[in-house]
């Protein structure tokens, strides 16, 4: 089976319980999971029972490695995530919608390892092979 490479930023996405705002919710509780439209994909073509590869650049951290653990255990494989000592992990904010009210995100991207990653730091041969 050939293999389906997604590149691109996961970060952690910060929200309040329910359908609070933050001015609601804070100071207070905040969940905190892993998203990011590349990411998603793969995890979401694992689960459908495709070989899927994501890759991106980490910071070398606790919560990368639950972010790394996380979609790894989606079956996502990650052993070409990029683990850098520069830069962060991106997070978004985000409000849940209510009725007529629109969802909200607010990106704190600045900094983040996969920004500051330059394409010769990844290992191309090894990310896409077998892939599709």
């Amino acid at each position: 089976m050939k293999t389906i490479v997604t590149f691109g930023e996961v970060m952690g996405r910060l929200a309040p319980e329910g359908v609070l705002r933050f001015r609601q919710a804070l100071p207070g509780p905040l969940n905190l999971t892993f998203g990011g439209a590349e990411a998603n994909v793969a995890a979401s073509l694992a689960q459908l029972g495709a070989a899927a590869r994501f890759v991106t650049a980490l910071p070398q951290n606790a919560i990368s490695d639950a972010c790394v653990g996380f979609l790894s255990g989606l079956g996502v494989d990650t052993t070409q995530i990029l683990r850098t000592k520069q830069g962060r992990l991106g997070l978004y904010f985000f409000e849940n919608g209510a009725n007529q009210r629109p969802s909200n995100v607010i990106y704190d991207r600045s900094h983040s390892s996969v920004s500051l990653a330059k394409a010769a730091d990844y290992d191309w041969d090894k990310a896409f092979a077998d892939s599709a």
